[in-house]
């Protein structure tokens, strides 16, 4: 660690470095920063940086309101959109109490520490996301939403105009340390797809923090609006998070098995097993909005159903198939998240959920060949197969009585949240839609 801050602040020296930015994040998700000079900066290594943390949604309260920011130079990054004559970096922190212990409303120590607790058990967590977002031609939603174009799945014609946008956006991503693994048109008008390379939860975490930083502030250097609003338009599907996962003991991937019909060891069966039990309970936290669960309806392709299979995209947990001789690869795809979750708090109560599983000896449910989505509703409570909260007064809850969700955030975080959320359904409740207007103003 010390050696990285000596490589920091040798490198802001050298590069003539104006002005750091400390960054972190609320519960909520939201990027939050402020910024020292870089006279301050060895200090902030050394004993982080004094804030008023009654300020920032779920971190204090007015009686204990001073919190520390400290940075994790491993974090480091030059900011490729900065003034060129006011060279800016960037570097994210961990918020900790005055004491210098982890503050317990921050949601980067609460991964940390869910981390800690699979590292005790000989794992450590890795995550690769699919992210997808919509682009419009503006960002005021009292207008109608015009997307930029008519293009579907891997487009690569004059329809796909958005095509520039998404270059732009990788190159920056590069730039910053973060690698793309695939990117293309997804299947609605000006809805895309970036897919972020593969690494280690906290650091994946980060990428998707910055990720969802990069890809607004070059569609608005180009004068469009980027959202990654679950479902913007109602007749198209919505934007998910699908995230591949995977446990390794040392170099070794825990989730392989070459003699099992599945190719899956019994730590991967127990890790699937323990997110399909628990996979309700932790809704409310990897689709956290109102807005989520305007995706999560059959018709759009949204995976509802809590079951799993291999290669079969209707089911909530898909294990792809990795290629021959790859078994290093094999991970599991858990399609529910959506990108507008928290990833700090959306890895933690997965990693939970799939711990436990691995603990309790869960058994897994038989695969499901069949697409889900063909089969009524009697069939599949005949499979014995549930589905994901249809609303976020229901994902709410079933978080409320989890003690495995209660366990992984932590109190103050499991609490604050729920208060939260429960205030946001509250305020949707009392909304008169334009849907309720149309069906019934003239009828009723």
């Amino acid at each position: 660690m010390e050696r990285q801050q000596e490589y920091v602040l040798r490198t802001v020296e050298e590069r003539g470095i104006r002005l750091i930015r400390l960054w972190f994040t609320d519960v909520l998700g939201q990027l939050k920063s402020f910024a020292i000079s870089p006279a301050e900066l060895e200090g902030a290594f050394a004993e982080g940086m004094q804030f008023d943390g009654s300020s920032i949604d779920g971190f204090s309260r007015k009686q204990e309101s001073d919190v520390l920011a400290r940075p994790d130079a491993s974090t480091f990054e030059l900011l490729p959109w900065a003034d060129h004559d006011s060279p800016t970096a960037r570097v994210f922190c961990d918020i900790e109490n005055l004491d210098g212990s982890p503050f317990d409303g921050d949601p980067r120590q609460v991964l940390r520490r869910n981390l800690e607790v699979a590292r005790a058990k000989g794992f450590s967590f890795f995550a690769a996301p699919e992210m997808e977002f919509f682009y419009f031609s503006h960002g005021d939603p009292r207008r109608p939403l015009e997307p930029l174009d008519n293009g579907s799945y891997f487009d690569l014609t004059t329809a796909d105009a958005t095509g520039d946008l998404r270059k732009q956006t990788i190159h920056t991503l590069e730039a910053l340390g973060i690698p793309v693994e695939y990117s293309f048109h997804e299947d609605a008008p000006s809805q895309h797809e970036i897919d972020l390379r593969y690494t280690d939860a906290l650091t994946m975490a980060d990428n998707v923090m910055t990720f969802r930083l990069v890809v607004r502030q070059i569609a608005l250097a180009n004068g469009v609006h980027a959202t990654f609003m679950p479902k913007p338009l109602r007749e198209v599907q919505g934007s998910g998070m699908h995230t591949h996962f995977s446990l390794f003991e040392g170099d070794t991937n825990a989730f392989h098995d070459p003699g099992n019909e599945y190719g899956l060891s019994k730590v991967g069966r127990g890790f699937i097993a323990g997110l399909l039990r628990h996979a309700p309970e932790i809704t409310a936290v990897t689709n956290q909005w109102v807005n989520s669960y305007k995706r999560l309806v059959v018709g759009f392709e949204a995976p509802i159903h809590t079951s799993w299979a291999r290669n079969n995209r209707s089911v909530v947990i898909n294990v792809p198939a990795h290629k021959r001789g790859k078994g290093e690869s094999t991970r599991i795809e858990f399609r529910a998240p959506d990108p507008a979750c928290n990833p700090y708090l959306a890895f933690s109560v997965v990693l939970a959920a799939g711990i436990k599983g691995i603990e309790e000896g869960y058994d897994l449910p038989p695969e499901m060949l069949a697409n889900l989505y063909d089969l009524t509703e009697e069939e599949l409570l005949a499979e014995g197969i549930g589905t994901l909260p249809a609303s976020l007064a229901d994902a709410l809850a079933a978080m409320e009585g989890s003690e495995l969700v209660a366990a992984a955030l932590g109190e103050h975080v499991f609490e604050w949240f729920l208060r939260n959320k429960r205030a946001e359904w509250q305020d949707y409740k009392t909304q008169v839609t334009q849907f309720e207007l149309d069906r019934y103003f003239r009828t009723l």
